[in-house]
């Protein structure tokens, strides 16, 4: 068995065809929030990363979150 591809969130959403906006709204955050997530400024929880590869229809082992900045 292959190991599944992995993408970032930005990536996720892009190709699941939503704006940081869309996702927001889904999820009752800031589009901020969303930002801070796909630059590594915040991590989401770990609800919230199921709720995102439910929206992105991903498992969740395929989205990968980028590295914190300093």
């Amino acid at each position: 068995m292959t190991e599944p591809i992995r993408i970032t969130l930005r990536a996720a959403r892009v190709n699941a065809g939503f704006t940081q906006l869309d996702v927001a709204k889904r999820l009752k955050v800031s589009n901020k929030t969303v930002m801070k997530w796909e630059t590594g400024k915040a991590e989401p929880s770990f609800a919230t990363l199921q709720m995102l590869s439910l929206i992105y229809q991903l498992p969740m082992d395929c989205i990968i979150l980028p590295t914190k900045s300093s």
